[in-house]
Order: C-alpha cells, then sequence, then structure tokens
C-alpha cells in the first residue's frame, strides 16, 4: 500500500496466528495498514509460510520471524533510503517485537492485541530503547490492559500504551478507534526518535 505522495518511511505489518485464521487480509491489520498509509507510509503485509498461497509451513513463530526479516528485506530493497518499522497484531505483534528489537535497520515498533499470557518470556518488550505503540483493548482475553501495563513498567520510556475501552482481543466493533490510535502515532515520525530516552 502506497501513500498518495512519497513515502516518509516504511512498515511492515504482521498478521495474526496461522492455524486460527490469521492471515494478511485480517481486518486488523488492513485497518492498521490503512492509518500508516493515510500518515505517509509505504506499508508491506504479508501472508506467513503456508498461509494462503505462501509455501512452506508453520513453524511455531521461528521460521515466521525469517518472514517478516524477508519482508523488510524487500522494503529496504524498494526504499533504501527510508527509515523502517514493523509490527502486527496479535501472533504478528510478538513476531514482529521480537525481530524488531534485534534488528538494527528497524526505527519503531508498533503492537496490538499483544497476547501475553501465550508468551513464554517478556524480554523483548521490557528491553531496548525503541519507540513502540502498544494498542490493547481494554478487556483483551489474552492480555488485559491493566496485565500489560504491569509488563511494560520497566519497559522503555519511548513508549506509548492506548487502551481501547470496552474491547476484546479482536477490537469487535472498535476498528475506528484503533485506526485512531495509530495513525497520529506514525505522523508523529517515531522512526526520528530511535533510541531516545524520556520521549512519551
Amino acid at each position: 500500500m502506497q501513500p498518495a505522495s512519497a513515502p516518509l518511511a516504511a512498515a511492515v505489518v504482521c498478521h495474526a496466528h496461522p492455524l486460527h485464521g490469521g492471515m494478511m487480509h485480517f481486518k486488523v491489520v488492513f485497518r492498521v495498514a490503512k492509518a500508516l498509509q493515510a500518515a505517509g507510509l509505504s506499508v508491506l503485509r504479508f501472508n506467513f509460510r503456508g498461509v494462503g498461497r505462501s509455501e512452506g509451513t508453520f513453524d511455531d513463530g521461528e521460521g515466521e520471524q525469517g518472514d517478516a526479516r524477508s519482508a523488510l528485506d524487500e522494503l529496504q530493497r524498494r526504499f533504501p533510503e527510508l527509515p523502517l518499522m514493523i509490527g502486527g497484531f496479535s501472533f504478528g505483534s510478538v513476531v514482529g517485537l521480537r525481530v524488531g528489537a534485534l534488528d538494527p535497520r528497524v526505527h519503531a515498533v508498533f503492537l496490538l492485541g499483544y497476547p501475553a499470557r501465550l508468551v513464554g518470556e517478556h524480554d523483548s518488550l521490557t528491553g531496548g530503547s525503541k519507540p513502540r505503540l502498544l494498542v490493547q483493548g481494554e478487556n483483551d482475553e489474552f492480555c488485559s490492559a491493566e496485565e500489560l501495563k504491569g509488563l511494560i513498567e520497566p519497559g522503555p520510556e519511548a513508549q506509548r500504551l492506548v487502551v481501547v475501552p470496552g474491547s476484546d482481543h479482536f477490537f469487535t466493533g472498535q476498528l475506528d478507534a484503533v485506526e485512531a490510535a495509530m495513525e497520529p502515532w506514525a505522523k508523529s515520525r517515531p522512526w526520528e526518535k530511535r533510541d531516545l530516552e524520556g520521549v512519551k
């Protein structure tokens, strides 16, 4: 997805769990991509291995991290001068965070519906200093907003948590709120705040 004018940055958006219906056309993924596009970014959505016409089989998150890195490779090939961001929804937020935390090309990370109860460790969530946006449903079945607040308190300063009141994990009926959280954050050019302390 391309913005109306020359892109300011480029972003990879990862989808939810492949074994539970996750795919690049999932509503949350599309609306996130739409918000980023409206903020002036070039956006790449893709299917993890074994989803749709993608080759391979589910690899419990390991191979999917390779898929995400390949997506970053493609964006870097297309836009070698642009800063890169990565993130995703649910399982895709875990993959995006793990890749983004370690990849020096990534300047900022965004997480939607982070499923903390299904994740074994949270080192990537609490470590590092890259700017992050976290959008979480108040009543997310896999990690309530209150639970997530407790996890990120020791995390980097350069992060923002947006709680969607009354929302479940899938942001049912609340997709406008997801876009409303994503677009202004992206317009603030978080990639320019990379590794700065005290940025909210």
